[in-house]
């Protein structure tokens, strides 16, 4: 089989139109594939899309939360909100021309590998079924609602919603506000309603650790300026110190006794000492475990917005919702208009509830009992020709993750090549290679930061966190090029012929 005969006999299903679908319909787009990209809803930025709550931001500076090949001069703080985010990557799919390959409300429930066709079989929420030869799964991680577990949610007389589903008809503006959750979401929540509830509480199980970072505007002059000489924001992507910081922090995560965790723990301590006031409040907002325990957060303005008079931090533990408001533990009622629920994610879902059923019958519900997997976070072995972006075991941390699922294309992509060119017509990890795989992964993973004795959504079932346990310059590494004798090659039919 030729080169072309090749490329032109694949074709590609590629599952979420998110950050990581839309990078891999514009590299297939420009590699001259034939390819579906499959969205469940009307429109693509994945949680970009999802997420619309007051004071949405992102914790990566935006010159660096871009494509390595499109960089945007429009942005109009150092952090961008979610608005922008999502106005970038609409801008991006029309710029590369995906769109036409977009399917929008088109849900893909399953998942069959047919092994005498060697191909998926794919069945769509309407009905529809159709084929392909690869299936990119890049449907994301966070885009499962969590509830929390709380006696009477649907006693509550107000208004209750999760901060995932947000509603522009919520009572705000003068009203008593709830919020349950201080990840990066609830800490978000809490500084842009301050000016606006009547009085505001934040429900918090355990206070975060909160690491200062500056935050600005740029000004059309800035602007134009980067519209007129791209370099200057390859200078921002770039930086030195930026890369720094983020090879200092994976440091930070796999040294729990280094130089540079207790650096992180003593500016984040720092910071609460300076900017809290009022000892009982700086108290209760005082952490009890390991600095990136949990997900680190980023915050100019946190400190600021629960020191205001209108504004209460609330450690009790929450009995119950009754219809008046929140029962605490100690027996107090918080009355409240609106609750919102910034509990998450599960985490632990990827793909599914797509049903994904791989060689002899094997389901990747059954491939994942204990807990997700996949070699090298990319690929699965017994699921041939199935690759993932963002997947479980991948890199997690407070840094770019087009930067991470640019890295696992380059990877893919190599391997992809394997099928192009007909010299196999299925690819996928050998159940050694990865069991050696995960195996290390475990063993590092539970002497990570993650691992130190935190309750976090990093954590899988079993308490083994559910991360890439080394340095970023590792997985840079391990990416730049698969090792191929941890693969196992299908034979292509054409080829034995």
């Amino acid at each position: 089989m030729s080169i072309d005969q090749a490329r032109n006999g694949l074709r590609f299903a590629v599952i979420g139109a998110g950050m990581a679908g839309i990078l891999a319909a514009i590299r297939l787009n420009q590699a001259g594939e034939r390819f579906t990209l499959y969205e469940k809803a009307d429109g693509l930025g994945g949680t970009w899309r999802e997420n619309r709550y007051p004071g949405l931001t992102c914790d990566v500076p935006a010159h660096a939360y871009t494509y390595s090949f499109e960089p945007y001069a429009e942005w109009r703080a150092f952090y961008a909100k979610g608005a922008e985010i999502q106005t970038y990557f609409e801008r991006t799919a029309e710029k590369y021309g995906i769109m036409p390959h977009v399917r929008f409300g088109a849900e893909v429930v399953s998942c069959v590998w047919n092994e005498s066709q060697a191909c998926w079989h794919l069945g769509l929420s309407s009905g529809e079924s159709t084929s392909a030869d690869v299936v990119i799964a890049a449907s994301g991680v966070l885009h499962h609602p969590k509830m929390p577990d709380i006696e009477g949610l649907d006693d509550f007389a107000g208004t209750i919603l999760h901060s995932a589903r947000w509603r522009d008809d919520v009572p705000l503006d003068d009203a008593r506000v709830g919020v349950v959750g201080n990840g990066s979401t609830g800490v978000q929540i809490i500084t842009a309603l301050h000016s606006r509830a009547a009085r505001l509480v934040h429900f918090q199980r355990s206070p975060q650790w909160i690491m200062p970072v500056p935050q600005f505007d740029y000004s059309e002059e800035e602007r134009e300026a980067f519209r007129r000489d791209p370099a200057l924001i390859d200078a921002i992507r770039n930086n030195q110190d930026y890369w720094d910081s983020i090879y200092r922090f994976t440091q930070a995560i796999t040294d729990t006794h280094g130089p540079e965790i207790a650096a992180i723990e003593q500016l984040c301590l720092d910071n609460l000492e300076n900017s809290v006031r009022d000892p009982a409040l700086r108290e209760k907002l005082r952490p009890d475990y390991r600095a990136a325990c949990k997900r680190l957060i980023y915050s100019w303005c946190y400190y600021d917005a629960v020191q205001q008079s209108n504004v209460a931090v609330e450690r009790e533990r929450i009995v119950r919702v009754e219809p008046e408001g929140v029962r605490l533990a100690d027996g107090r009622l918080q009355p409240l208009d609106t609750l919102i629920l910034a509990t998450g994610f599960h985490a632990d879902r990827f793909i599914r509830p797509t049903r994904v059923t791989g060689r002899n019958g094997l389901s990747l519900d059954d491939a994942w009992s204990v807990r997700p997997t996949a070699y090298y976070a990319v690929t699965i072995p017994g699921f041939p020709n199935f690759f993932m972006l963002n997947g479980p075991t991948g890199p997690v941390g407070n840094f770019s993750l087009i930067d991470i699922a640019e890295r696992q294309w380059a990877y893919i992509d190599q391997l992809l090549d394997l099928l192009r060119r007909g010299d196999a017509e299925t690819v996928e990890p050998s159940a050694q290679a990865h069991a050696a795989y995960e195996a290390r992964r475990i063993a590092a993973a539970q002497t990570t930061i993650f691992g130190s004795g935190c309750s976090s959504w990093y954590l899988d079932k079993t308490g083994v966190p559910a991360s890439w346990p080394w340095s970023y310059q590792a997985f840079a590494e391990a990416m730049a090029a698969p090792v191929m004798a941890d693969y196992v090659l299908g034979a292509s039919t054409e080829a034995a012929e």
